[in-house]
Formats: structure tokens, sequence, C-alpha cells
């Protein structure tokens, strides 16, 4: 019986790489991607804030597609409102994104290890328990970088390469100041242009991110979870990418990103 298997939740573009990671462990999975840009930043909000958007919209995609599974691919949502909004929707399986904290300790050679995130989740004490509980023994630099992910958001997709190199050099230059050699991308927008950042960085520094890790959980998730007789009457094209909020321009930009992933462009919901 039709259904949507995943929905993804992002304030915006950030989350796409994750569902693009999930589809090429799992082809099979429907699914369809939600960017709350209406209420992007979420890196700027209080908790309280976040929760409420994050709530509401949720109910909007439990409305309109009833998914079996949320995978919410936004680092700040996840560190603050998590626990509130399974508590909120107890029947509705949400796989979160978390800084991978974890995985930077394992990998680091000298332990120095960068994270760059919204401002909102490197000052979150879910980080700080992270940090306490996996990497105690490293040294932490925090970069809360809002004008960056402003940049990938809106002016990402028609940059040229020279223009993501110059972007990222402020929060390179911050790492590698400090002598990190990992840098962990700890908002999913940075994972569009994490390719720039391993140039900016050197060979000598391991970019690492969260993206492998809940692919596997959303497909753990999801085999455990029993179809719904719902069949959707209008079935959106798998991995359908739409926005709560959108003008001409910004249309024209979510479009452009469409084309260069290969991913039907839904409009606004």
């Amino acid at each position: 019986m039709a259904h949507i298997d995943y929905a993804f939740l992002d304030s915006g573009t950030g989350g796409i790489p994750y569902m693009l990671a999930l589809k090429q462990k799992h082809p099979q999975a429907r699914c369809v991607y939600l960017g709350d840009t209406k209420n992007f930043p979420y890196g700027q909000k209080t908790p309280e804030e976040v929760t409420k958007s994050a709530s509401s919209v949720i109910k909007n995609i439990v409305k309109k597609w009833n998914p079996l599974a949320i995978v919410i691919a936004c680092n700040t949502i996840s560190v603050t409102a998590l626990d509130q909004l399974r508590a909120l929707f107890p029947d509705l399986p949400i796989v979160g994104t978390v800084p991978a904290i974890k995985l930077a300790a394992e990998v680091t050679k000298n332990k120095k290890i960068g994270l760059l995130a919204t401002n909102a989740t490197v000052n979150h004490p879910y980080c700080a328990r992270l940090i306490r509980d996996f990497a105690s023994d490293c040294q932490v630099f925090s970069r809360g970088d809002p004008a960056l992910i402003d940049f990938v958001e809106h002016k990402l997709f028609t940059a040229s390469e020279q223009e993501r190199l110059d972007a990222v050099k402020p929060a390179v230059e911050f790492f590698k100041a400090g002598g990190c050699d990992t840098i962990i991308l700890g908002c999913t927008h940075f994972t569009h242009i994490a390719g720039d950042i391993a140039k900016a960085a050197g060979a000598d520094v391991q970019v690492v991110d969260s993206r492998e890790g809940v692919a596997n959980q959303a497909i753990r998730v999801g085999s455990n979870v029993e179809s719904k007789n719902t069949e959707l009457k209008d079935l959106p094209p798998d991995m359908t990418f739409y926005v709560t909020s959108c003008n001409a321009q910004e249309e024209e930009e979510y479009k452009t990103l469409c084309r260069g992933f290969n991913i039907p462009w839904g409009g606004v919901v």
C-alpha cells in the first residue's frame, strides 16, 4: 500500500544530504522533505520557539503525509527539543541528529577538535554533555556561524568554487588557529560544503558529520514500524523537496538546488 516511509525536517536545505545518505543505504524507502523556511533560522531562536515551531510543522507533516517515521535533520532542533517532540507525538518514531562528537573523539590524533554549528547548538547543555561523555580527553573549539549558514541557505547553489572557499575561510582559519585536526559539521547545512571545508583546511584535517549514523538509525527505526493502512491518494514523487515559505527569488534558488540534486521541487506547503 502506498505511503511515505520517512519525512525529513530541517529549517531549510541543510538536511538534503541526510536524505540522500538514507536513500543510498535504503533505495526502496520513499521519502519527502520539508524545509521550515518560514521559521529559518532555528539557531537564533529560544528553546521555546524551537519547540513551538518544530511541533507545528510536524503536525502538518503528519496531517499531509502521515509518514512511518520522521527524521529531524537538524542538530539545533534535536539537541533543543527532541525529548519534547517525542512526548508530543508518542506514536510517531522520531530520529534526531546530533553533532558527531563521539566520532571526532575517536578519529582525532592530537585531541583538538573543532565544532562548527549554530549558536544554539554550540551553547546548549546537550553538547556539553556529549563532550563530557565522549570527548573528555579532548580540547574542543566551538564556533557558532550563522553567517555561513545563511550563505549555504541562500547563496551556495549559485556560488562559484572561489566564493564557497571564501565563505568557509573564516571558520577554517578559526579552527586551524586552535590546532584542530578534526572539524565536526554540527549543523546539517554544512554538509553541503563539506568538500569545500576539507579543501580549505588541508589534508591534515579531517571533516566529520553524522550522516551515516543518522541514516543507519533511521533504517533501524523504520524496520520496526508496521506499515500504515492509510494510502495517500496523491502520493508525492520520491524525495520531493517542499518549503513552508519562499519569495520569487528564493523559489528560483530552491529550483536550482533541486535540479542540482535531481530531486523534485514540490513548492510551498
